[in-house]
Parts: structure tokens; C-alpha cells; sequence
């Protein structure tokens, strides 16, 4: 169904086991999120805030102690879930003596893709990932950026509807991080949905739709990306072509409210990302 969202998470609580004389380690606790179909969404928290643990729930590599997550409308510890998902870690492996076509084929094969229908899905992933002059080379003498892109190729390479994106552009230079958000943008033209995790804000700022904020296992914000960088008790005024006599005639309303405020932009200004993370990240434990 259309309307079924890609990514549900339904308080999702996960607890690990200490070590022998050490209380147990709650990494999740009640957690609930959506994804719909067709957005970015991103999942951004300091380290040790519960992201990479909520990702492997959703992807079914991990329990839940509590709570549930599903794919399309169906659970994650059901192995159907994940037909329709890509995923990308943030450092993922592939075999250093093939080629970049050949790693291609090889994950294609693994998804039952066979012939001609599989030779040019390795092209068009070869090409829309801009790995076409190196497809004859050997992985082991890729850059970071290339192998990160290749992991995008590959992750794509069953036509997956959902994309699972671990730290995208980890180590990459400024450069590859660039082609690594486009084809990010190119992905949610297409229709592809994206939930992704990165430390680098100003990246998720461009990309996404949405965006959630983890500290402490808890989601302590989320909503759409306009609404939470916008300041909500200020507002500010952008003034074009407007005639002197206009001009003149707010400058009295400045002043006769006993300020000396130069007008200049109308509606809410922004904050960034990065200080929205920081304030979220910051705020007291809850009990």
C-alpha cells in the first residue's frame, strides 16, 4: 500500500546483558518513530545515543527487549522484511581482488539476478555512482569515497524501496562527501526512501525531510527539518523594492514601540542543525 510507511519503530526498548557483577546496559528505551515513504529521514545523536542500535532492530540484526519494529508493514524478525531494503554500513567490506563490476555482479548474483538483466543493472549503478572509468579496477586500490560509492551501488543493486544508510560519508574527503549527498538527493527523486545516520550536520541539513534526535536512548526532538530550525520566538522581515514612503512608514512603527530595529527579513529565522543537535544532546537525563 502506498500509504504504508517505509520505517515503523513502536516503542522500541533494547536492553543488554552486563558483564558478570554489573547491572544490565538499557541502550533503547521506548523509542517510537516513523519513516514514510518517499522521504530522507535522518537519525542523528552523540555516540552511544541508541542510533546504530535502532537501526539494526529496524533491520532485524538485533532483539528487541521490548516494543516492535516492521518494514513496509512487515516485522523486522521476519526475513521477507528485508527484500526491499539496501543497506550500506559505515565501513563496509567487499573482496579486494575483484573489480568494481565484478563486486557489482557478485551482490546482484547473491540476489538471485541473473543474465542480461543483471549485466545492465551493474551498469546503470556503475554509472549513477560515477564508478564507470573504474569499473576494471581492482577494489583494493579504490579510495575511500569510491568504495563508500560502491557501497551504494550495491546496496541499490536489487532495486531495493528502502535505503539503510550508516555514516555515508565517514572518512570521506569534501569532494566525495558531495557526491555522496547528490546521489542522496538523486535516490529520494527517484522515489527511493532514505534513512540515514551521519555526524556531519551540514550534509543531513541539506538532505533531509525529517529529522530525529537521539540522546540517551530517547528521542528528544523530531519533526520536519524547516520546523525544528526555526526560532520560534523571533521574527524577521525581508524588504524588496519597497517605496520609500513604506519604508518610512515602518521605521515609525520600529520606533514608536521604543526600538531602533532595521528591518530586513519576514517570518521565522533559522538556527542550524548543529546547535539544534548540540542544545538536544545536552539536555538532562531523564529518570
Amino acid at each position: 500500500m502506498p500509504d504504508t510507511p517505509a520505517v515503523i519503530v513502536n516503542h522500541l526498548t533494547k536492553v543488554f546483558k552486563g558483564p558478570l557483577g554489573k547491572g544490565a546496559f538499557r541502550a533503547v528505551h521506548d523509542l517510537s518513530l516513523q519513516v514514510k515513504s518517499g522521504e530522507v529521514y535522518g537519525l542523528i545523536g552523540p555516540n552511544g545515543s541508541g542510533k546504530s542500535t535502532t537501526m539494526k532492530a529496524v533491520l532485524g540484526l538485533l532483539k528487541p527487549t521490548e516494543g516492535s519494529t516492521s518494514i513496509f508493514g512487515i516485522p523486522s524478525t521476519e526475513v521477507s522484511s528485508r527484500h526491499s531494503v539496501g543497506f550500506l554500513p559505515e565501513n563496509p567490506y567487499f573482496y579486494k581482488h575483484l573489480t568494481g563490476r565484478e563486486t557489482l555482479h557478485f551482490y546482484g548474483s547473491l540476489c538471485d539476478m541473473r543474465g542480461e538483466k543483471l549485466k545492465t543493472r551493474v551498469n546503470e549503478m556503475l554509472a549513477l555512482t560515477g564508478l564507470e572509468d573504474a569499473a576494471t579496477r581492482r577494489v583494493g586500490g579504490y579510495s575511500k569515497g569510491m568504495l563508500q560509492r560502491l557501497g551504494l551501488a550495491q546496496a541499490l543493486i536489487h532495486e531495493p524501496r528502502l535505503l539503510v544508510l550508516d555514516e555515508p560519508t565517514a572518512g570521506v574527503d569534501p569532494a566525495g562527501s558531495r557526491i555522496i549527498r547528490d546521489l542522496i538527493i538523486e535516490f529520494r527523486t527517484r522515489g527511493i526512501t532514505v534513512l540515514v545516520t551521519s555526524h556531519l550536520l551540514e550534509q543531513m541539513q541539506e538532505v533531509c525531510d525529517r529529522v530525529g534526535i537521539m540522546a540517551h536512548g530517547r528521542m528528544v526532538r523530531e519533526g520536519r527539518l524547516q520546523d525544528l530550525i526555526a526560532v520560534g520566538n523571533q521574527t524577521e522581515m525581508v524588504l524588496e523594492n519597497a517605496s520609500p514612503e513604506l519604508q518610512e512608514k515602518i521605521k515609525a512603527l520600529v520606533q514608536a514601540e521604543g526600538g531602533n530595529t532595521r528591518l530586513l527579513r519576514s517570518g521565522q529565522p533559522r538556527t542550524t542543525l548543529e546547535r539544534l543537535f548540540i542544545e538536544a544532546a545536552n539536555e538532562p537525563k531523564k529518570p
